[in-house]
Parts: C-alpha cells; sequence; structure tokens
C-alpha cells in the first residue's frame, strides 16, 4: 500500500506532468501518439500529466527519448 507523499512531492509530480504535456503539445502529438511512441497505454500518459501516478525512471527516460529532449528538461 503506497505511503502518503509529502506535499512538495506532489507538486513536483504537477510541474513534471506541467512540463511534459506542453512539450507534447509542442510537438503536436495526442497523449495516444506519445503513448505510441513510449510503448504504453494513452492512459498512462493521462496520469503523469495529472500527477495521478508517479512515472517510473524508464518511462521518464522514454518520455523524454519521444520529446526528443534531454530529461533533465522534463524533471528541472
Amino acid at each position: 500500500m503506497p505511503t502518503e507523499q509529502p506535499a512538495w512531492v506532489l507538486t513536483q509530480r504537477r510541474t513534471i506532468g506541467a512540463r511534459i504535456r506542453a512539450a507534447r503539445e509542442h510537438a503536436n502529438l495526442s497523449q495516444v501518439a506519445l503513448a505510441d511512441r513510449c510503448g504504453v497505454d494513452h492512459k498512462t500518459i493521462h496520469r503523469v500529466e495529472h500527477a495521478t501516478s508517479d512515472p517510473s525512471l524508464s518511462l521518464l527516460l522514454r518520455l523524454a527519448q519521444a520529446l526528443d529532449m534531454p530529461l533533465a528538461d522534463l524533471v528541472q
């Protein structure tokens, strides 16, 4: 069972999700198209963008590659 996260963690997840959404929109990709590039379900992209789930490091790496940007730009 997941433990309660500190407020700053949720704030950071929201920030990262917003960066992913902005990069996706800048690349003119739908959530479905980005999900296809990453090999995940489009619901996963939705959950990450809306900070309702914790993306794994491997997913963050795949997102950065699919969006053609450094991982640091997503998580800075």
